[in-house]
């Protein structure tokens, strides 16, 4: 199948000229993300290659940034089901979440060097406790894949319901770009997750796997890949192709590589704006938008090493 044809068709074709009414939507259109699994895009991470997905990503960032975002959470369940994820659970689950049938979003905070969801083991599954500050595409995605610390100090991945309870509590947050993500704040006390519904359970000791690194990277290439195709030819198209390069080579330097990825968003998102001039001001003209994804790229899910990174670019290293 080629993901990355029918991902430049649904960019340009569909997720692009509706991106101004997205971002202005209370949480992104149905049929956006159906148009997504009609083309097979849900179930990518289960047979494509790294280059292929991120590429992918790239590509439907592009597009629109907010339908790509609440596309890309559900990836990390289906390639865990089919890279190696318990049988079981994996015949119970991947095909209909690779069809979208069922999607899925994420939920990061057990992983966090912090963790602020815990969960512990008795004889009928998990019970998950704290906060997961940050889960996107809520009214959107029909199971969250939660990371929670246990007691012994390692991970444990839960596919819980993404439905309100007595044990499960949300609250909307409002975000200056991307708010059309529907991202919410889940609060569980007691939450009961099945034994049944592990897809694993890693030492918490691993740190952020290059891998998924280089798709985080790839949604600012997406935001600097439309802002360069809206400038026409400049110095930043070779800034852009030599930074997608460093990223494909997952180095030791891809934290840097991917601090720079947000910055180069945020200079090719400026550019643009300034190119437009006050036009770009209104809320009509792709320009602002694009400058307020480059934001959100910028800013989100950065780790130390990042973040120390990307201050140095910006010409404020952090206080020693």
């Amino acid at each position: 199948m080629d993901y990355l044809a029918a991902a430049r068709r649904l960019a340009d074709e569909v997720l692009f000229p509706a991106a101004l009414s997205t971002d202005a939507a209370d949480v992104v259109p149905r049929d956006l993300l159906d148009q997504l699994a009609s083309a097979g895009l849900y179930g990518i991470a289960a047979d494509a290659d790294l280059p292929t997905t991120s590429a992918v990503v790239e590509v439907l960032a592009s597009g629109c940034l907010t339908t790509a975002f609440v596309w890309v959470q559900h990836l990390g369940l289906v390639r865990s089901l089919a890279s190696g994820g318990p049988p079981d659970v994996a015949a119970r689950w991947l095909a209909p979440l690779a069809a979208g049938d069922i999607r899925a979003g994420v939920g990061l905070a057990g992983a966090l060097p912090q963790p602020t969801l815990h969960a512990r083991s008795d004889d009928h599954g998990w019970l998950v406790d704290g906060v997961s500050p940050f889960v996107s595409g809520w009214g959107r995605i029909d199971v969250i894949h939660l990371a929670a610390r246990t007691p012994d100090d390692r991970i444990v991945w839960l596919i819980a319901d993404a439905a309100e309870g007595p044990a499960l509590r949300v609250e909307r947050l409002h975000l200056a770009a991307l708010n059309a993500t529907a991202t919410v704040r889940v609060t569980c006390r007691e939450l009961r997750v099945g034994g049944d519904r592990v897809t694993g359970l890693l030492p918490a000791s691993g740190g952020v796997a290059p891998e998924a690194l280089r798709l985080h990277a790839a949604l600012a290439l997406g935001v600097t890949s439309r802002c360069c195709r809206l400038l026409g030819p400049t110095s930043l198209d070779r800034e852009l192709a030599e930074l997608r390069a460093e990223l494909d080579r997952l180095g030791p330097g891809i934290q840097q590589a991917r601090a720079a990825a947000g910055e180069l968003a945020m200079r090719a998102a400026a550019a643009l704006l300034a190119r437009r001039g006050g036009q770009a001001l209104l809320g009509s003209d792709h320009a602002q938008l694009l400058l307020r994804e480059a934001m959100f790229t910028l800013g989100y899910a950065l780790r130390p090493a990042a973040r120390s990174s990307l201050l140095t670019r910006l010409g404020a290293p952090e206080l020693a």
